[in-house]
């Protein structure tokens, strides 16, 4: 008897629950839905990335894990800043090298048509 009384009380906060959650969910319409997280890209617009740029970098959460187009594009942006640096690199380097060939050309010069320092005979 104080069995099925138990579950006479516990089927009515049941019944009480789900009608105060439908109908007392106020005058307006149900609750709009929210708008999903989104990445507000960190990554500065107006100078190169930085190292501490991409510590900071940090993804919101999806029920999976994360939104995939969030890092895409985050990669994306990372990569083609890698890119462009390699190949100032590579400009920097090459014009270093002639620089260096073109110096050590000029000190050869001298020496080539006796105009070096002189040598004791």
């Amino acid at each position: 008897m104080v069995m099925f009384f138990f579950l006479v009380v516990a089927l009515a906060v049941v019944v009480a629950a789900v009608t105060l959650a439908v109908v007392g969910g106020g005058e307006s319409a149900p609750l709009p839905e929210v708008a999903p997280e989104r990445l507000q890209d960190p990554l500065p617009a107006d100078r190169p990335v930085g190292r501490a740029d991409v510590e900071s970098l940090r993804f919101p959460l999806a029920p999976r894990g994360y939104r995939m187009a969030d890092v895409d594009d985050a990669l994306g942006r990372l990569a083609a800043e890698l890119a462009e640096r390699d190949a100032r690199i590579a400009d920097l380097e090459s014009a270093l090298a002639g620089a260096r060939a073109a110096a050590a050309h000029a000190h050869q010069a001298p020496r080539d048509r006796g105009e070096g320092p002189e040598e004791e005979r």
